[in-house]
């Protein structure tokens, strides 16, 4: 049985419960998939403080999953003390967790996870573009304005960045569309619309967005080219991602941040 932990960066239950199910349905049941929830931050990540929050929130959930599979202590809150000084040396043991998968296209903290981190480690943005440059060249659509110059930064440090030939943002965010279906639908499918006329050489259209899985099959048969869902990208990419190195849990992380 190979194991999975999907990491939601931000506060949504929802998000996560989605993402969860989405992906054991991928994966199948030769696959354990099991899920986290940032403890701070956003509710949804749509500008760069909240993604700047997501980064910490991201390490923060990966480690207390990590003492929960090796049943070490938890802090109480992301304010609690430090842990036990066993919990910061990385073991054989103690770093065999399956894969990960940060569930934010953006990858909050994917380098920094990479680091501690022995299993594959992915993000949704990272195993999109991995799935569409099997194609050819792409561009990206998502929810939210501030997010277009932030995956023109992101991309550019990701493998195959240089495949995106444009993003087109809608003015609502991926947690604001998760909750309007009937407004996703014409607000996705003009989106991919433009995005095909802005770029007509591309290949695919990655529809980008932890909260937006599923869309990429419900327009599929209104687009004349593939359309790339980021969920289900990672879960095909998730045990195919870059190894991490294993230097274990830095013990300024078991401390939480100071209280305000």
């Amino acid at each position: 049985m190979r194991h999975l932990l999907v990491i939601n960066p931000n506060t949504s239950e929802g998000v996560t419960h989605d993402l969860q199910r989405q992906l054991q349905a991928a994966l199948g049941t030769g696959v354990a998939v099991r899920s986290a929830t940032a403890r701070f931050g956003a509710p949804y990540i749509a500008d760069e403080a909240s993604y700047a929050v997501a980064a910490h929130a991201t390490l923060d959930a990966w480690q207390r999953d990590r003492a929960m599979q090796l049943g070490l202590p938890l802090p109480t809150s992301p304010h609690a003390g430090t842990a036990p000084a066993t919990s910061t040396a990385p073991t054989a043991d103690a770093t065999r967790t399956g894969a990960v998968l940060i569930g934010c296209f953006g990858d909050p903290g994917l380098h920094a996870l990479r680091e501690c981190c022995t299993g594959p480690v992915t993000g949704l943005a990272e195993a999109a573009l991995a799935q569409a440059a099997r194609l050819g060249d792409c561009a990206i659509v998502t929810g939210g304005e501030r997010w277009g110059p932030m995956l023109h930064r992101i991309c550019a440090g990701l493998p195959h960045g240089n495949r995106v030939k444009g993003i087109v943002t809608v003015a609502l965010t991926g947690g604001q569309l998760r909750e309007d279906p009937a407004t996703a639908e014409s607000v996705l499918l003009a989106a991919c619309q433009q995005a095909l006329a802005q770029h007509p050489g591309v290949a695919s259209l990655i529809i980008g967005g932890a909260a937006l899985g599923g869309w990429a099959a419900r327009l599929q048969n209104r687009m004349p080219l593939p359309l790339i869902d980021s969920v289900l990208a990672g879960a095909w990419h998730a045990f195919n991602a870059p190894q991490g190195e294993g230097l274990g849990t830095p013990p300024w992380l078991l401390t939480g941040p100071s209280p305000g």
